[in-house]
């Protein structure tokens, strides 16, 4: 008798409509979270590029004094 107990299973129950619904919501608040840091964290690089890019820019204009102490001919 114990071995026919071991091939025993249980059904899996359905899930109600209220735990999909509350699921569904989850992940797609999940998704719009994501998607609003992704969207902050984009807005932060081009910032931060723009002015990287300007700081390279003055860095360009500036006078090489490295390059008048280290001058070999």
């Amino acid at each position: 008798m114990l071995n026919h107990i071991r091939w025993l299973t249980i059904a899996p129950q359905p899930l109600s409509e209220a735990i999909v619904a509350y699921a569904l919501t989850r992940d797609f608040y999940r998704e719009v979270e994501h998607r609003a840091e992704f969207e902050d964290y984009c807005d932060w690089y081009y910032q931060t590029a723009a002015a990287n890019q300007a700081e390279l820019q003055r860095m360009q204009g500036d006078i090489n004094l490295f390059g008048w102490f280290n001058r070999r001919r």
